[in-house]
């Protein structure tokens, strides 16, 4: 057996932080996710990976490790079975063949050249299949959270869709169609890289997916990019800029036809708000923020990225970060749990944003023994995504800081101390 070493997958690992053992059980987790039942690795078996001793994963463990990571097996260093190490000698020439071989050319090239084949004409195909693809880079956030590996697929995605535009003939409504979807596709590296904390590459992710949203002339993936933008200004502290890109979010026609847009606006708004401690803005953004979700269609046509702001579990989320800014922690443990019980499912890195902050709602309020327990219940492998660990990181500082003498305290300690290990 051929055992070359898996260099590509060992340096991704290194990359995002994962030893043998907290790979095996982040794959062993997105196995139950994909079938019903975790998976049956170990450190071990991830060993043998990198050994190059397995250099094709089984199929469900090899699409569990895709979701996880956002890249195919093959870029991961996998070699499918039967895949040739390396291409055979080309055989002999026959001096007798290749007379024979020039003799035909010669006569070939006396023959007409055939007529150039039409360029491929891009449609409603070309962009259904493009917008499958996005849904699944969108799915694939919902679970993972900021990978570097969904950053990059979503841009190459989009470069996909801009290359569509030279390599094919397509009518005006088509060619706007495809800016679209390649501003969406941009918008979700966007997203990734700000839900990693890669600030400068969000900013330059947003540069691009501006402008290409601006000839598309789509206002749902311009409300998308600059509430994008008004996050990461928020991330960055710098609430004045959040507030200036919302509100360009909030100015679309887009916002003033569709409620639901608006009240994605309005709850935004609120979180940038919580952050400057305004306390009367807060509570104004969000009673906007319902009264407009009141009002919104429940069965309108909506881009897929808004199905969370559909179900109402983005807007309670946006209220908890807002009653944490403004460290009004029984109202964000409410908020909390709402966006608990409204989340779908396959949401996994909101349900675990979600925890770790409903742990600092909960230890806001003194409630040292639950606010562990919440804390504790975040799986060791979603504890290494960057805002999740800020989160918890913070959550361990307040702890240790309102009791470190209890034996909560201690409790936490040793347990982060064994998670990170």
């Amino acid at each position: 057996m051929d055992t070359t070493r898996n260099l590509v997958l060992a340096a991704w690992m290194t990359e995002h932080g994962y030893s043998s053992n907290t790979l095996a059980d982040a794959v062993n987790q997105a196995v139950g996710d994909l079938t019903g039942k975790p998976g049956g690795l170990d450190g071990s078996s991830v060993r043998d990976w990198k050994a190059g001793r397995v250099r094709w994963p089984k199929s469900a463990t090899r699409a569990a490790l895709e979701n996880l990571t956002g890249l195919p097996a093959t870029a991961l260093g996998f070699v499918p079975r039967g895949r040739a190490a390396s291409a055979p000698a080309p055989p002999q020439e026959d001096p007798v063949k290749r007379r024979s071989f020039l003799t035909a050319t010669a006569a070939t090239a006396a023959l007409p050249l055939p007529a150039t084949a039409p360029p491929h004409r891009v449609g409603a195909t070309d962009i259904a299949r493009l917008r499958g693809k996005f849904a699944s880079v969108v799915a694939g956030d919902h679970q993972h959270g900021g990978i570097r590996g969904i950053e990059v697929r979503a841009l190459e995605l989009a470069a996909e869709a801009v290359d569509l535009q030279g390599r094919g003939s397509a009518g005006q409504r088509v060619r706007s169609q495809l800016y679209g979807v390649a501003a969406a596709f941009t918008s979700s590296a966007m997203w990734a890289a700000i839900d990693g904390r890669r600030f400068d590459a969000a900013r330059r992710h947003h540069d691009r997916a501006a402008s290409l949203a601006a000839m598309s002339g789509d206002q749902a993936i311009q409300f998308r990019i600059w509430s994008h933008a008004g996050t990461l200004y928020r991330h960055l502290g710098r609430p004045s800029d959040a507030l200036a890109a919302n509100d360009v979010a909030r100015s679309l026609p887009i916002s003033r036809r569709d409620p639901l847009f608006a009240s994605l606006g309005h709850a935004r708004h609120a979180a940038i708000y919580g952050m400057t401690g305004n306390r009367s803005a807060v509570v104004r953004a969000l009673r906007d923020a319902q009264d407009a979700a009141d009002r919104a269609a429940p069965d309108a046509h909506r881009p897929v990225w808004m199905t969370a702001v559909r179900d109402r579990a983005e807007l309670a989320e946006l209220a908890l970060s807002a009653h944490l800014g403004l460290g009004d922690f029984e109202r964000a443990e409410a908020h909390a749990h709402r966006s608990l019980a409204l989340l779908r499912p396959h949401m996994q890195r909101d349900r675990i944003l979600t925890t770790a902050r409903l742990a600092q709602a909960q230890l806001g309020q003194g409630e040292l023994e639950p606010a562990v327990a919440t804390a504790m219940s975040v799986p060791p492998s979603a504890a290494r995504h960057p805002r999740v660990a800020d989160i918890l990181a913070a959550f361990g500082s307040g702890l240790r800081e309102h009791a470190p003498g209890s034996s909560h305290t201690r409790t936490w300690t040793q347990y982060r101390r064994e998670a990170l290990a």
